[in-house]
Order: structure tokens, then C-alpha cells, then sequence
């Protein structure tokens, strides 16, 4: 995906899997017209992976021949089971595997109870409520290493959001844990500010002056002059002046820094990175360039961290998350022989669209409904984000509610496959380098 791709372009790419399953595998339909090619004699269907991921030979391939089992298709295949025949993973039996076209698994391994006890297991070491890893503890079965500890650890956040967004809880449990926790904005974020949060910043501001000292008059023209931009010149589909653009980029920023303030993250290790790509003012960026990727290379060397959260949710409606996973991990492939980085973790995390697939999860975070409350009282510091903000894309839903409702039904599954009962989940899949 071309990080200057259009917006309408990336929702479909998302959308069109599921039309395609229509097409090839639904009924033949006059409301879908491309399903009466299945009566056709001679039709081909070329399709790329994307286009592709619901057809059942890709994403229930044991349903039509023989399947390379790993341990994902495995896990894939029992949680399928599992919410077809609605009992949670040790309740499943011989009879449920051979009527659900799982008796390849029994000639594997034995019995449904093998298999069962397996993926559970494998599932049960998944969850943790130490996302830095917890000292003096057998890590044999933990998602992260217990040493060392505490850890230097680095958020990456897309927007100055993403972090208490996607793995607020997470986040909060890294401070509190005592880790040195760096979070790393990626972009200023100030198209996706609204008119009316700038008039009012600067009305506040324009007071403030008049009242306490009146010789700033350089600084009020200049706040007058984007006042009367904003609300006389300004037309649908016209660019921000650098003023404004400078203006919106300093509320994300301060809003930014009251989220970390809430969590108790220090603030020296507060960082904006201010990717170059991103400022063109527009929702069209520019293209990922070697200074993007060199200011990614300089602050990880740095920092050095043990362990980098990364966003790797795609399906930001205008691809700025796409961008800049590419420019963290183009930094980190950089710096994969250096001793510090050989010794590093990272963990992907999804954001406000969608959410990991249980059989990719690898870490899960559980949350406590005081912890979901914690963390939705630092997505609510990001003011210009809920109502008004701009790119809220199809989802009708405020970004707390969606994060809120995502991480619910991850705990949901967790426990209707018969693990414990939480009230949220945080989900992550490690990324590994590849040597």
C-alpha cells in the first residue's frame, strides 16, 4: 500500500475480501452479479492475498483437503471448532473433531484430549500481567523475558493517540511496573484537528495577552490573522496556513503530554519525532524518505531499548500507520546487528479498527474494569480526537468506545474458549527480525 494512496482506496482494499467470498462462494445472486460466473465453464479468478484471506481454502483449509499443521492453523482450527459447536477447547471431543472435518488432527496426535489440552495450554501462556516481564519468575512459558528488568521499553505511537488507544492498559502497566517506558509520537497529527479546537486555543490565548501584557502585538496579529482565516477565508477542501498547521500540530502535543502526565510516564521521555512524510498539510503525504527513517535510526540508538511496541494496525483510513511501521521497522532492520537490538523484543500492537486474530496472539494483557477505566480516562485527554475529529473513518463509534469494545470481545473469546474470565484484553504479536 502506497503510503500516498487514497483514503477511499484503502477502505475498500479492506472491504473487498468479503465481497470476493460473495462472488466464488455465495449463492448465485442478482444483487451480486459477478457470482453468476460460478455457472460459467471457463472462468478464472486471479486474486491477490488480501483480495483472497476469507476464502474457506485460506482461512478454513482443513474444510477442503489436507492441511500443513502448524501450531497457528492448529490454534486456528480449534478455536473455529470451538464457536461451531459452542463449548469452550476441553469440552471438545472425538465426535466434535470427525463431524467438523478435524479427524486429521486425531490420526495426528491421538485424541481429541491431546489436541485439547495443547491448545489450551499454548493459549493459557499467551496472557500476562507482566507485558515487561516479571523478575525473579520461571519465563519459560511467559510471553516476555523476565531479565533484564526493569526494562528501557519504547512506544512507537503513529499519532499522538495511538499509545493509550491501543495498548493503554499495557502502557499503564509498564510505568507501574517501574520499566524506564520512552513513547515515541511518529507524527504531529494536525490534520486531524478541527477548525473550532484552534479558534477556541487561540481565543483563549488572544485573551490571556490583551489582558496580562498588551505588547505582544507581533504574536496577536498573528492570531488574529489565523482567526479571521479560519472563520471568513477559509473554504471546504482549502490547506491550513503553517500557522495553523504549527497551532494544531502544539494541541496534539499538549494533549499528548496530559495523557503520559495521567499515566505517570516521565516526561523527559516524551518524544516527537515530527516525521517529514507526514507535513505536506494534507491528507495526502509524502513519500517515506531516508531523513524519516535516519530520525527513527538516531533515537532508537539513543535509547537502546530492550523492548519496541510498534502499531500494526493497517487500516487507518488514510494510511499514515502503514508509513510508519515502514519507517520503524526500515530503522530497526538498520541496527538488527548491533548487540543491544539482537537483544531486543518487539511486539505489534493494533489500534482503533481492528484486532490481532486469536491464532496470531502471542501476548495477552488482561485489564480489570478499574485498569479499562484508567484507561479510557487517558484516551478522553485527547479533547480534539472525539466528536469533532476529522478522520473517524466509517466506524460511527468515539475511539474510547471502539478501543473499550475491541478489547472486551478479545476477553470475551479468551473466556468462551474456558480461560479466566477478564473484563478487557490488550492483544500483541511479536515481529521478528529476520537475521
Amino acid at each position: 500500500m502506497s503510503p500516498t494512496q487514497d483514503p477511499c482506496r484503502i477502505i475498500c482494499k479492506k472491504q473487498k475480501a468479503g465481497i470476493i467470498k460473495e462472488i466464488i462462494e455465495g449463492k448465485v445472486d442478482d444483487n451480486v452479479p459477478a457470482s453468476i460466473l460460478q455457472i460459467h465453464k471457463n472462468a478464472k479468478v486471479v486474486l491477490d492475498l488480501d483480495a483472497a484471506q476469507l476464502l474457506t481454502r485460506l482461512s478454513h483449509p482443513w474444510l477442503v483437503g489436507s492441511c500443513d499443521w502448524t501450531d497457528k492453523m492448529i490454534r486456528r482450527a480449534i478455536v473455529w471448532l470451538c464457536s461451531q459447536t459452542n463449548k469452550p477447547i476441553l469440552k471438545l471431543t472425538n465426535k466434535d473433531y470427525n463431524q467438523h472435518g478435524l479427524d486429521e488432527l486425531l490420526s495426528l496426535y491421538g485424541s481429541a484430549y491431546d489436541v485439547n489440552i495443547r491448545i489450551f495450554n499454548d493459549l493459557q501462556h499467551t496472557i500476562t500481567g507482566w507485558p515487561g516481564g516479571k523478575p525473579n519468575a520461571d519465563d519459560t512459558h511467559r510471553p516476555e523475558r523476565a531479565k533484564p528488568f526493569p526494562k528501557r521499553v519504547i512506544i512507537f505511537s503513529p499519532h499522538p493517540d495511538d499509545d493509550v488507544i491501543s495498548m493503554g492498559g499495557t502502557f499503564q502497566r509498564l510505568v507501574d511496573q517501574q520499566h524506564e517506558v520512552h513513547v515515541v509520537y511518529q507524527t504531529s497529527g494536525n490534520i486531524a484537528v478541527g477548525d473550532d479546537e484552534v479558534i477556541r486555543s487561540l481565543s483563549v490565548v488572544k485573551n490571556l495577552v490583551t489582558n496580562y501584557d498588551s505588547d505582544f502585538s507581533n504574536l496577536i496579529s498573528t492570531i488574529d490573522n489565523s482567526l479571521n482565516f479560519l472563520k471568513e477565508k477559509k473554504s471546504i477542501g482549502d490547506s491550513d496556513t503553517k500557522e495553523i498547521l504549527f497551532i494544531k500540530g502544539q494541541i496534539r502535543r499538549e494533549e499528548a503530554r496530559s495523557a503520559c502526565r495521567y499515566v505517570g510516564a516521565n516526561p523527559e521521555n516524551v518524544h516527537f519525532l515530527d516525521l517529514p512524510f507526514y507535513e505536506t498539510g494534507k491528507v495526502q503525504k509524502g513519500k517515506l524518505s531516508e531523513i524519516d527513517v535516519q530520525k527513527t535510526i538516531d533515537l532508537l540508538s539513543e535509547i537502546k531499548p530492550h523492548q519496541i511496541f510498534v502499531a500494526g494496525d493497517l487500516a487507518d483510513p488514510h494510511g499514515t500507520h502503514k508509513v510508519c511501521l515502514n519507517a520503524a521497522l526500515a530503522a530497526i532492520d538498520e541496527l538488527k546487528n548491533t548487540e543491544w537490538m539482537k537483544k531486543c523484543r518487539i511486539w505489534m500492537y493494533r489500534g482503533a479498527w481492528a484486532e490481532w486474530e486469536i491464532d496470531h496472539i502471542e501476548m495477552a494483557v488482561p485489564m480489570s474494569p478499574e485498569q479499562l477505566r484508567q484507561k479510557r480516562n487517558s484516551i478522553l485527554k485527547h479533547q480534539s480526537q472525539m466528536e469533532s475529529a476529522p478522520f473517524m473513518g466509517g466506524d460511527e463509534r468515539l475511539f474510547w468506545q471502539r478501543a473499550e469494545e475491541r478489547n472486551k470481545a478479545t476477553a470475551d473469546l479468551y473466556n468462551k474458549l474456558g480461560l479466566a474470565s477478564y473484563e478487557a484484553i490488550e492483544a500483541f504479536v511479536e515481529y521478528k527480525l529476520v537475521k
